[in-house]
């Protein structure tokens, strides 16, 4: 209906991502009322033109479309793979139906009465959808044309319902939105997901905190990075991304009819044998139609999957060993009292003598009596400067002034802190006290050194040196 909008798809797509993102991280109830005006939409313009078609056919009969020609290498011999890769297209557009089961917490009690009356409603109205436009475009000779890039439904929609017509736009405006907002399903069911495996030590802890609206905003924003990734690499193509979803879905469907028969032969409830083997039938089909998909689109992406899927299991297996290790470590059971600090010895690095470094020193003393303060040299003609405001403001604590041959601030400061720490390293701690101004506003931190940092980068990984900072804030 508007292919000049065809070259700026990617940034189309992109925007549409950013605004189910927003929406979502609104909340549910309100993005859920938002959703809910173009689905009914489309499904009245849907059903409509559906209707108007078997309508034309049975009463007069309309004539077939006459298609573009498009020449089609020969195909003898591959009449297999092709029944095949039609069957898993087709297949991958009876997918969908997940979605409900999978957001089964989100209905209003009874939940799982609610959720089975909408899983019975969507796969009547998928069913009538899918076989009414496949017959139609059957009858009036409608086929894909890879030209022009024009969808079936839109080819039927403009053959049934006029070119130009006022329903035909209406049709293609409902259709885009129903796409668009068919990525929500992944919006509202990866979140709630993935906190479930963050819950379990599977993903970081992140993914399992609610944001300021109750929900898994850092599930929203990582799933329209990705998506968004995913738009760029691929052209803005759904027919590209199809196989790479295709093989996820049917995958999680035979996995999760697997392990309902591994729950009945553990239960063993009431007909639990009945149970087994209708669960077992589904594993057996969704199993059927994964491999035959991974095989008749394994060129055209399907590998992508193949190869990430795994990768992003030793993702997670490497996630839980972390958060495992972590727990024994910080585990209290077993395990005896620490040994008592016998001594506490505090270092303050300085660049110079002004009133933060007084503060800093101030706030030294006041933890330890073994207070030591370092000064780099980096320029000799500035050390008796500062030697002198020291002697006029350092109040008695000792100054030690190192040598830096290559004008490193940090290799001399680490090559001290060793030397102190090193004969009493196991009842000592050591202490660097940082003097670090703020300034009044963010982008002055751009006009200082950020030696702090470094020196925060440089001990954090030392089990026996802390590293303290002591702000003091400037004024406008």
């Amino acid at each position: 209906a508007f292919p000049a909008l065809y070259p700026h798809r990617i940034l189309l797509a992109l925007f549409f991502v950013a605004l189910i993102m927003t929406l979502n991280l609104r909340g549910v109830r309100e993005s859920g009322t938002i959703f809910a005006i173009p689905t009914y939409l489309f499904l009245a313009i849907m059903l409509s033109m559906l209707a108007v078609g078997f309508a034309r056919w049975i009463a007069a009969g309309m004539p077939p479309a006459q298609p573009p020609r498009i020449d089609y290498p020969a195909v003898q011999g591959l009449s297999l793979f092709l029944i095949l890769r039609a069957f898993s297209s087709g297949c991958a557009a009876l997918t969908g139906i997940e979605a409900i089961s999978n957001g089964i917490p989100a209905f209003k009690p009874p939940e799982s009465d609610n959720a089975g009356k909408t899983l019975i409603a969507m796969a009547t109205l998928l069913a009538t959808m899918f076989l009414g436009i496949t017959f139609l475009t059957h009858r009036f000779g409608i086929v894909p044309n890879e030209m022009t890039h024009e969808t079936l439904v839109s080819q039927l929609g403009r053959y049934v319902l006029g070119e130009g017509s006022p329903l035909y736009f209406a049709l293609q405006v409902a259709t885009m939105l129903i796409l668009v907002l068919a990525a929500n399903t992944s919006f509202a069911d990866f979140p709630r997901l993935s906190s479930i495996l963050a819950r379990d030590r599977y993903m970081p802890h992140q993914f399992a905190n609610l944001g300021d609206r109750l929900v898994f905003s850092n599930g929203i924003i990582t799933l329209a990075l990705a998506s968004s990734a995913l738009i760029v690499l691929f052209g803005g193509q759904t027919t590209r991304l199809i196989p790479l979803y295709a093989i996820g879905v049917f995958l999680s469907f035979t996995l999760s009819q697997a392990g309902m028969v591994v729950r009945w032969w553990r239960l063993r409830t009431h007909h639990w044998q009945l149970k087994a083997a209708i669960n077992g039938l589904g594993a057996l089909a969704t199993g059927i139609v994964l491999l035959v998909i991974a095989a008749t689109k394994f060129a055209l992406g399907a590998w992508i999957v193949l190869l990430w899927i795994p990768i992003f299991i030793y993702f997670f297996l490497a996630v839980h060993r972390h958060y495992h290790r972590v727990a024994q470590q910080l585990s209290l059971e077993n395990r005896g009292s620490l040994p008592p600090i016998r001594r506490h010895r505090v270092i303050v690095p300085i660049a110079d003598v002004h009133r933060g470094v007084i503060a800093a020193l101030n706030y030294a003393r006041s933890i330890s009596d073994d207070v030591t303060a370092v000064y780099v040299e980096v320029d000799p003609a500035e050390t008796p400067k500062v030697h002198r405001k020291w002697a006029d403001w350092g109040e008695g604590v000792r100054l030690v002034t190192l040598k830096s041959e290559y004008r490193s601030i940090i290799g001399p400061l680490i090559e001290y802190v060793d030397k102190v720490d090193e004969p009493n390293r196991r009842d000592q701690v050591v202490t660097i006290v940082l003097p670090q101004f703020v300034p009044a506003r963010p982008w002055h931190n751009l006009l200082h050194n950020q030696t702090a940092i470094l020196i925060h980068l440089a001990f954090v990984f030392r089990r026996d040196v802390m590293v303290t900072d002591v702000p003091f804030h400037l004024e406008e």
